[in-house]
């Protein structure tokens, strides 16, 4: 029976335990909503590893890691609205020191400072919003009201907190294009008035999880996209979705609960964070944070490894639906039904999303799959928490090609049986004055059966986190987003930051991961042997080591020119000549300015050269990247502006933007609403 909550599900600022504990500006309410508080409690990973004690050092020299680089930070943003910033010196657009010409040239942009409540853009270029929070897509949906949302509206309308997302032309005009999106967590400060029901706010906040599909239209390439609301493959995917589950832990006892005596279907997706488009037109969605959301005895070392606690679910969803406490008998295994990646077909809207359990369970950012020549599909992943590891799952079968139903049917197999391998990175020493070396893929399963000792098939798949302890790969300093370029067949880790590195008790730096409080992330490159990404071996080296002038062991890829201050990668795409693009989340805290989208060459001569195509307004992360230099067009999802304010102060007026004082319009808010945006010649 659902059960009447107790006491408010909105979070508590006065109780938030990352006050005080955040770097520079960096918002307590995010650290606490997106991620339980995480760097606020123990390292999940705790084991003791001695693969890089020989390459272990406090101190890098200059040469191994450390840029010769010149900053533009002392250069400053100047928004107007939608116009454009002031540019940077140097080349003119489409000249050399901005890639390749022909494709988005840009002078790049001034950091925007983090009181900047706008979308920075370079000179001849604008912004858009193309959906918002709230905005109606399905058939019969009301227009958003902020001050009376309910669970039915909200399962009918755009999500919160949009990430992960593609733009997918459905036909050959390009007229026409499907819209997919994650939406990762809520904010229930800022969503509802002060004494919304306390029902209601917990309903509605299911309802605005998960996942968005979303016809477009436009008159011709190059416009500006316009959404379609009730178009007839619009779909949300919310906690009340049923999601099967298939590979070799489907049915397992472990995935088992009182509701779902079978193991085989789970009720919903939360916390999806990144993703990744498939050759044959799927989307994948890692689920990340969920433990938050659950309450456990946090006594189990299986569930201490996947950070499950007594004490993290604040939004108290278990006073109305008793899955959410995992203290019980009958939903003690509820928390093992998420942390996967799962795939939604958003051409068929009557088609039942899948978690698969052959790529393994752990705090997925995302999944992102290349095509091996041999035609096995491969999967590459990060587990994004501190200490924690890269992992791949390479295809049993392979695929056909084609679009026939045939091959469609047998292509929606293809995550559903295969190898999952994690990664150990091995340093060759600073002798050669870059910090590089060479890696393997420690396999976890192989051919259907555990490769781990001790760990069943099945506990490998739950507890991936713990088998891939026993095999002692690499931490890492949170890797997020894991993605093959398709021009050079190379693998880009994106790893956000680590401040624990090097603390009392707590690995310090490493060759792949070299530097100790490491607030600013890094971007490694990976080389599969050969170019087969099936093979267990490969070369690495930092490509990017982030920060601003004052941050410590920079390096850009050899390149030595000016460079635009980067931290915390979070996000990466490539554009239509490989040229990486890095979105981030967390440069407030780190260097002090608005989070922002990066292009960097990775091959020639401007090799490392890091420059700012955008930044997001005061307070937000940039999410999703979208890269159409064909199309003089980039999309970034805007997740979490102004997260710390209240409803009755909002920090951030972004999107919207209602006047102080002023009543919001039909369909408006008077405060912050995560926005999907693009951004096209002026």
């Amino acid at each position: 029976m659902p059960l009447r909550p107790t006491t408010s599900p909105s979070p508590t600022r006065t109780l938030l335990p990352m006050v005080g504990q955040t770097h520079g500006s960096r918002s307590a309410v995010t650290c606490h909503l997106r991620c339980g508080d995480a760097c606020s409690a123990p390292v999940p990973n705790t084991t003791e590893t001695s693969y890089f004690r020989d390459v272990a050092s406090s101190v890098l020299s200059r040469r191994s890691v450390v840029g010769t680089g010149l900053s533009v930070a002392a250069l400053t943003a100047v928004p107007m609205g939608r116009a454009a910033a002031a540019p940077a010196p140097g080349p003119k657009p489409g000249k050399g020191g901005h890639g390749r010409p022909g494709t988005l040239p840009f002078s790049p942009i001034a950091p925007a400072a983090t009181t900047v409540d706008d979308v920075t853009v370079p000179v001849g270029y604008r912004w858009d919003p193309i959906l918002r929070w709230g905005d109606p897509i399905l058939a019969g949906a009301p227009a958003f009201d902020p001050d009376a949302q309910t669970p039915e509206a909200q399962a009918g309308q755009f999500g919160y907190n949009n990430d992960y997302l593609d733009i997918i032309e459905t036909n050959r005009a390009g007229t026409e294009a499907l819209l997919v999106c994650n939406h990762e967590y809520t904010n229930e400060g800022i969503m509802f008035p002060p004494g919304t029901d306390p029902a209601t706010v917990i309903r509605t906040a299911w309802a605005a999880h998960g996942m968005s599909v979303v016809q477009l239209r436009r008159r011709k390439r190059g416009d500006v996209w316009s959404y379609v609301p009730g178009a007839p493959l619009n779909r949300r995917i919310t906690l009340d979705t049923p999601f099967a589950v298939d590979g070799p832990a489907a049915g397992s006892a472990l995935l088992q609960t009182a509701a779902d005596p079978t193991g085989r279907t789970v009720r919903g997706t939360m916390n999806n964070c990144a993703g990744g488009t498939t050759p044959w037109g799927t989307v994948l969605s890692g689920e990340e944070n969920f433990n938050q959301y659950f309450r456990a005895t946090g006594t189990d070392p299986k569930e201490r490894r996947y950070g499950l606690s007594a004490t993290q679910d604040s939004r108290n969803w278990r006073s109305l639906d008793p899955r959410w406490d995992a203290t019980t008998a009958d939903y003690r295994n509820e928390p093992n039904r998420f942390g996967w990646v799962v795939e939604v077909d958003p051409s068929d809207p009557t088609s039942t999303p899948v978690k698969h359990t052959a790529m393994g369970r752990f705090k997925h950012e995302g999944a992102n799959v290349i095509v091996n020549r041999d035609g096995h599909v491969v999967a590459y992943m990060g587990d994004d928490e501190r200490f924690d590891y890269v992992y791949r799952f390479v295809s049993r079968d392979t695929m056909r090609p084609g679009n026939s139903p045939k091959a469609r049917r047998h292509n929606l197999t293809l995550l559903s049986e295969g190898d999952l391998s994690v990664a150990r990175f091995t340093g060759d020493g600073l002798g050669d004055g870059v910090s590089d070396g060479t890696g393997e893929w420690i396999p976890l399963t192989r051919g259907g059966q555990s490769m781990v000792p001790g760990f069943t098939l099945e506990e490998v798949l739950v507890y991936t986190r713990l088998a891939a302890d026993a095999v002692q790969p690499t931490k890492m300093d949170r890797p997020e987003d894991v993605e093959p370029n398709l021009h050079n067949g190379r693998i880009y880790v994106a790893c956000t930051n680590n401040t624990d590195r090097g603390k009392v008790g707590k690995e310090g730096p490493t060759e792949p991961n070299p530097r100790p409080a490491n607030k600013d992330g890094h971007v490694v490159e990976m080389i599969p042997t050969g170019g087969d990404h099936t093979v267990d071996t490969f070369d690495w080296n930092l490509f990017l080591v982030c920060g601003d002038e004052a941050s410590a062991g920079r390096y850009f890829g050899g390149w030595t020119g000016p460079v635009s201050p980067i931290s915390c990668p979070d996000n990466v795409a490539f554009d239509s000549l490989g040229n990486l693009w890095v979105s981030t989340d967390g440069q407030p805290s780190a260097i002090k300015v608005n989070d922002g989208l990066f292009k960097v060459p990775v091959e020639g001569p401007e090799r490392g050269h890091v420059q700012q195509f955008l930044a997001v307004p005061s307070g937000a992360e940039t999410c999703g990247p979208v890269i159409r230099d064909r199309d003089d067009s980039v999309f970034v999802a805007v997740q979490h502006p102004g997260e710390d304010g209240t409803w009755a102060a909002p920090q951030s007026r972004f999107p919207d933007y209602v006047p102080v004082g002023a009543s919001a319009p039909a369909g408006q808010l008077a405060g912050p609403r995560p926005t999907v945006v693009q951004v096209t010649r002026a």
